[in-house]
């Protein structure tokens, strides 16, 4: 199978299916280099623009799915305005994922720590192998985490869990991640990839237009006051009632068949 991007530190291969594999694979630990975040947003933005790709699956290869920053780069500035700026590439990279309009399911496949942490939680879904590690260890560094891991982790797992993470530098099992809320689910050591290939798989046979504007009713509902967000809901509904796929998926339904989606 091509792999888009091939040769550079991430890359992306896409199956009949309309899933598209992206890999992180810097050695040993796939650690969050400038460099690696440059690969990893251009190659998102290609599999985000590419027609023949309907979900995203994002893991890393060898041991870790991605354990961190590069910590030498952070030996390189010195000012309070250096250290915030530092944090700005990393930043729009979590941004680029959060705002796909393709689902990115984040399969946590080994060791996912700080800036990979906080990769995974820009993710839309997120499975994890039940032996990972996963952790927001910055604070032993006498930083914070700062690719957005102090402020999606509350918002998904709650403020005393997420500071919990975040002031003890703990690390957590994939299984505990799951109790936690981290991940949706930590499945059996070594099966992560291809639990996550089949979720994926199952969204690929839906209405595109139906899985936008369940994206876009989420992702910016949740910004909003409710009152706000139900009538963006009615909007993004109204534009799947127009559609033809709308009136297939009722037709499959009364005709007890699988309905034939054409994204239109």
């Amino acid at each position: 199978m091509k792999k888009i991007n091939e040769g550079k530190k991430c890359y992306y291969s896409v199956n009949d299916a309309g899933v598209a594999l992206m890999e992180v694979n810097n050695p040993p630990m796939n650690a969050l280099s400038r460099p690696v975040l440059d690969d990893i947003r251009d190659t998102l933005t290609k599999a985000i623009a590419d027609k023949d790709v309907r979900v995203i699956v994002f893991t890393g290869v060898g041991k870790a799915f991605i354990a961190g920053a590069d910590i030498s780069e952070l030996s390189d500035y010195e000012t309070a305005q250096e250290g915030a700026d530092f944090l700005i590439r990393g930043q729009e990279v979590t941004h680029v994922f959060m705002n796909s309009d393709k689902p990115v399911i984040a399969a946590i496949n080994g060791f996912c720590l700080g800036g990979g942490m906080e990769m995974a939680l820009a993710c839309h879904i997120r499975l994890s192998d039940e032996a990972a590690t996963l952790g927001l260890p910055e604070i032993k560094l006498g930083i914070i985490p700062g690719y957005g891991g102090t402020q999606r982790s509350p918002r998904l797992i709650g403020t005393g869990r997420a500071l919990e993470l975040i002031l003890s530098g703990n690390f957590l099992s994939g299984k505990q991640a799951e109790d936690y809320g981290l991940v949706n689910r930590a499945v059996q050591k070594g099966t992560v990839v291809d639990e996550a290939m089949k979720l994926a798989t199952t969204i690929t046979a839906k209405s595109r237009i139906a899985v936008q504007a369940a994206l876009r009713s989420v992702q910016e509902g949740i910004t909003m006051d409710l009152y706000t967000a139900m009538k963006f809901e009615r909007e993004q509904f109204g534009i799947c009632y127009a559609s033809q796929d709308k009136k297939e998926g009722i037709a499959a339904f009364t005709g007890k068949r699988e309905p034939k989606f054409k994204d239109r």
